[in-house]
C-alpha cells in the first residue's frame, strides 16, 4: 500500500485497542473540498483454471500448495495495484468449488468428482483472500463447454450423464447444445447457485458461445444443435438457422442478467466477447466474424443493457492495422447506448517478446485511458504478472499503476453513497508517528476506506479494506498536516470525505514499530 510518508494498513482489531489510546473525534467534519479525488479505473486480471493455465499449476497438488499458489497470485495483483481478479470457476461442466449441481473439477484434484483433501472450498477461499486485499472477485463461467475431453471417466452428475440428449461430442470437446432449453436452464441454475451462496462481486462469460470453427472442423457445426433445430422447425419456428442460433444465445444472456438482478442486484454481469463484432465494423477491420460463426451478437447485448460491463478481447498488438486497437476500442464505446462499463481485454501472454514488446502493452493501456468511455482493462492473464514476464509487473507499478485506484461507480445498479466514516488518531510518544483507527458499523456497506493525506502541500492517498480497522503512518518521512478519510462500498460509491483531527493522545506509546514501503505521490 502506498502513501508518500511510508504507510501500511494494519489489522488493529482488539489488539490495538489494548496498546493504542485513541482520541474520540466528537463530530465528523467534512473535509476541504480541494482534496483531489482518487483515480478511478478497473485494473483486473483473469485467473485461468482450465488446463491448469494459471492455477493450480498442476492437478492434484496438496491443499496447502494450492492455497499458497493462489495467495501468490493475489499478492502480486495487489502489489501491482490491481483492484479485481476474474477467477475461472466452471472450466467445462465442472466446478472449482463445492457444488451439488456439477462435479469437482479434475483440474483441481486430478480426478473429476473428487473433493480436496483436507477439504476446503477454493472459491470461498479466493473470495475471502481477494477481499482481504481490497480487491473484487468476479466468477468466470463457461456456459456451454461441457468437457475438455471426450474419453475417460465422467461422474454420474456430469452433464454427459444427466442430459446426454443435450451434450454433443465435437472434435476434442464436449458442448452443451445452445438450442436446448434444458441445457440453458441447467447453466443458469449453476450460475445462480454461486450468486446465492458466495460473496462474489461479479459473474463473467468469455468468448465461448458456439465453438470456434476449428473445434468443429471434423463433425461440422450443424452436429451441435441438430436435435433442437429439428424440434424448432417441427413446431413451426419462423427464423433462419443462423438467426435462431443467435436468438438462443441472446435469450441466455438476458435470462442470466435478469436472474442476477432479481437475486443480488449489486453483482455485476460482464461479458468478454471476441474483439471483432463483424469484419468491417469499423471500416478497415478484418478478422473472424463472431456474429456469424460464434453466433454472438455482443453489440445487441450492450445496446439492450443485458450486462454491466463489456470486455472485448482486443488482444492484437498495435502493429496490426486490420485489428486496430484504438479503432476497435472506439467502436465498442460508440455501441454503448446504456452507458455500461467498457473494460477491454489486453493479452500479455507473450509480453516481453519481439512480437509483443512490453512498451506495446503499456501503449495500449495509455490509449485506453485516453479513450472517453473506457474506464479500465483486464489482462489475460495473471501468470505473466506473477512471473513479471518482460518486466510487465515492474513497469506497471513504476508508471501507470504507481498508486492505487478505486473501481468506477455503477450508478444504474446503485448510486447511494455509504455513510461517512469517523476515524480517530493515535500517536507514538517516542517518535510522534501516527495511526488511524476506525470502527465500521455492522449495518454499513463498507468495503474500502480511502485515506487522503496532505504532505508538503501535496495530496496523496491510499486505499485499504474497511475491515482492517486501522492504518499506520510510519515514523520516517514528512508528517501529514491534514488527513481525511472516506468509505467506499462494493459498487464504488464513495462517502463524503471527513477530516480527522491530528490531535492524538501521546501518553501511551506504540510498543512495536510497523514498517512499510514509501508511497509515491499521486498521479
Amino acid at each position: 500500500m502506498k502513501l508518500a510518508v511510508s504507510v501500511k494498513a494494519i489489522t488493529l482489531s482488539a489488539a490495538i485497542s489494548a496498546t493504542l489510546c485513541f482520541v474520540p473525534h466528537a463530530q465528523a467534519q467534512q473535509a476541504d473540498a480541494t482534496i483531489p479525488d482518487a483515480p478511478r479505473e478497473l485494473r483486473a486480471a483473469w485467473i485461468t483454471t482450465v488446463y491448469n493455465g494459471n492455477w493450480p499449476s498442476k492437478p492434484g497438488l496438496p491443499v496447502a500448495q494450492q492455497q499458497q499458489e493462489l495467495i501468490a497470485i493475489l499478492d502480486k495483483a495487489k502489489a501491482v495495484n490491481l483492484n479485481a481478479v476474474v477467477f475461472q470457476v466452471r472450466p467445462g461442466g465442472d466446478a472449482m468449488y463445492d457444488s451439488k449441481l456439477e462435479p469437482w473439477s479434475e483440474y483441481l484434484t486430478g480426478r473429476q468428482g473428487q473433493a480436496p483433501q483436507p477439504y476446503y472450498d477454493p472459491l470461498s477461499f479466493a473470495v475471502e483472500e481477494a477481499h482481504k486485499r481490497g480487491m473484487q472477485l468476479h466468477a468466470w463461467f463457461n456456459p456451454y463447454r461441457a468437457a475438455t475431453r471426450l474419453s475417460g471417466a465422467f461422474t454420474d452428475n456430469h452433464v454427459s450423464k444427466t442430459m446426454p440428449e443435450a451434450t454433443v461430442k465435437l472434435d476434442k470437446l464436449m458442448w452443451l447444445d445452445p438450442g436446448s432449453k434444458r441445457a440453458q436452464d441447467h447453466s443458469i441454475a449453476v450460475i445462480m447457485d454461486v450468486v446465492r451462496r458466495y460473496d462474489i462481486d461479479g459473474v463473467q462469460f468469455d468468448d465461448y458461445f458456439y465453438p470456434y470453427s476449428s473445434e468443429v472442423a471434423k463433425v461440422g457445426m450443424d452436429s451441435l444443435d441438430d436435435g433442437s433445430w429439428k424440434q424448432y422447425q417441427a413446431a413451426g419456428g419462423p427464423m433462419s438457422r443462423d438467426d435462431w442460433r443467435r436468438e438462443n444465445v441472446n435469450t441466455l444472456m438476458r435470462r442470466v442478467y435478469e436472474s442476477i438482478k432479481q437475486t443480488k442486484p449489486r453483482v455485476y454481469f460482464g461479458i468478454s466477447p471476441f474483439g471483432i463484432w463483424r469484419p468491417g465494423y469499423p471500416a478497415g477491420i478484418a478478422g473472424l466474424d463472431a456474429y456469424n460463426s460464434l453466433y454472438a451478437d455482443a453489440r445487441k447485448w450492450l445496446q439492450e443493457g443485458w450486462l454491466d460491463y463489456c470486455s472485448p478481447q482486443l488482444y492484437w498488438e498495435l502493429s496490426k492495422p486490420a485489428q486496430s486497437y484504438p479503432k476497435l476500442l472506439a467502436w465498442w464505446v460508440e455501441q454503448n447506448a446504456k452507458g455500461r462499463h467498457i473494460w477491454p481485454g489486453i493479452s500479455i501472454t507473450g509480453v516481453g517478446s519481439e512480437k509483443t514488446p512490453t512498451d506495446d502493452v503499456l501503449a495500449r493501456l495509455d490509449l485506453t485511458r485516453k479513450q472517453p468511455g473506457a474506464t479500465g482493462v483486464i489482462y489475460f492473464s495473471s501468470l505473466p504478472l506473477l512471473k513479471d514476464q518482460g518486466q510487465i509487473a515492474t513497469r506497471l507499478k513504476q508508471t501507470a499503476y504507481a498508486t492505487p485506484a478505486l473501481v468506477p461507480p455503477s450508478p444504474w445498479l446503485d448510486n447511494t453513497a455509504p455513510a461517512a466514516l469517523v476515524a480517530n488518531v493515535v500517536r507514538d510518544v517516542a517518535t510522534g508517528s501516527m495511526a488511524l483507527q476506525w470502527a465500521v458499523p455492522q449495518e454499513a456497506d463498507a468495503f474500502l476506506v480511502t485515506i487522503y493525506a496532505r504532505v508538503n502541500n501535496a495530496w496523496q492517498f491510499d486505499i485499504v479494506p474497511a475491515a482492517t480497522q486501522g492504518y499506520k503512518f510510519a515514523s520516517t518521512g514528512a508528517v501529514p498536516d491534514m488527513v481525511a478519510v472516506s468509505v467506499v462500498d462494493r459498487m464504488g460509491n464513495e462517502s463524503p470525505k471527513q477530516s480527522v483531527s491530528l490531535r492524538g493522545d501521546t501518553s501511551i506509546s506504540i510498543p512495536a514499530p510497523v514498517t512499510a514501503p514509501a508511497l509515491p505521490g499521486s498521479r
